[in-house]
Parts: C-alpha cells; structure tokens; sequence
C-alpha cells in the first residue's frame, strides 16, 4: 500500500515540474527499505529559517549546479521561481554574476560556492552569514545545500544522471557558467 502512494506521489511530482523520478522508482525496486530511508530525507532541503527565501534558494541552485545535474538545477530553479524568487535573480546565481545580485542572496551565494569548493573562505564568508543572520540561517543554508547536492549523487549513482547544459528560466534559456570544486577534480 505505502509502495502505491509512492509511486502516485513521483507521478504527481513530475507532472507537476516535468521531472523524471525514474531514479527514485528505480530505488523502491532495487531496495524498499532504501527508498523509506531516502524519502525520509526529503524534509531536509525544505527546512528555511532565518535566511531570506532567495539567498536560501540560491545556496540551493549553486548545490544543484555543482553536482552537474542539469534536471536537477532546472527543478530547483522551478522551485526558486515557484516561491517568488525573480527570473532575473536566478539568472544572476546561474551565470555566477554575483554583482548582480543584492546583498544578502550574493553572500549566500559566494558562501555556498566557497563550501562547495572546500575554499578556506568558507569559514569566513561562515561567520558573515551567522553575523548578518543569525545562527538559524547558517543551519538553513548548510541543509539546503547539503540536500540539493544529495539529490543529484543518488541519481548519478543509480545511473540517472544528466549533465548541466541549459536551463529555462521563464522564456529565457541559461548557460550556466560551469563550477570547478574538490568533488569534481581531476587528480594531478
């Protein structure tokens, strides 16, 4: 019965962002313990407090794109403008135009990249974010990037997963500027 809602439920999620859940069904077939274990995890890229909807939602897009998952970065992107977050402000985290953005959403941007590259500036761009927002909002930030990386390294595992090339961001499509970080080096 729990199997049957939810499979009903990744139907209705991709109907809703024409997003292909064919990974998460293909983690209920391999392994239902597995998928009840992941789907727990769902809440973890929703929890916001503290930190304003579109620096949280560009700390998210910076995660998805690091993971190189370009279904991945369109649905966060879709969610970021589903929530109200600007067309341009998306274009802005996309392109990595930082100039672009206001203050509060350019730091949350320059400290998810920071993190995601394992740059020492992290820790410093870590205490920015605590001194302007508080200390609920680092703990957003770090879910929100945590778990719009997670998402894209089970579906690349499971053999699912589609390079970043463009992104539709209302009726303009994006190149995203690509990101170099630690997870994806190549060794010397």
């Amino acid at each position: 019965m729990l199997d049957w809602i939810a499979r009903r439920q990744m139907a209705a999620f991709e109907k809703k962002y024409g997003y292909d859940m064919g990974y998460a069904r293909d983690l209920l077939r391999f392994s239902k313990p597995a998928f009840w274990k992941f789907a727990r995890l769902m809440p973890l890229g929703q929890h916001r407090e503290g930190v304003p909807k579109a620096a949280w939602h560009a700390a998210k897009i910076v995660g998805a794109r690091s993971e190189d998952c370009g279904p991945c970065v369109q649905l966060v992107v879709d969610m970021a403008r589903e929530d109200g977050v600007p067309d341009a402000v998306v274009r802005a985290v996309l392109r990595d135009d930082v100039a672009a953005l206001d203050a509060d959403t350019a730091l949350a941007c320059r400290y998810a990249r920071a993190v995601v590259a394992r740059d020492a500036q992290a820790l410093v761009l870590r205490d920015e974010v605590v001194q302007r927002f508080g200390p609920p909002a680092l703990a957003s930030l770090a879910l929100a990037l945590t778990a719009s990386r997670m998402f894209p390294m089970v579906k690349a595992a499971l053999g699912h997963g589609h390079a970043c090339l463009r992104v539709k961001v209302g009726n303009e499509v994006v190149a995203p500027v690509p990101m170099q970080n630690a997870a994806h080096a190549r060794p010397a």
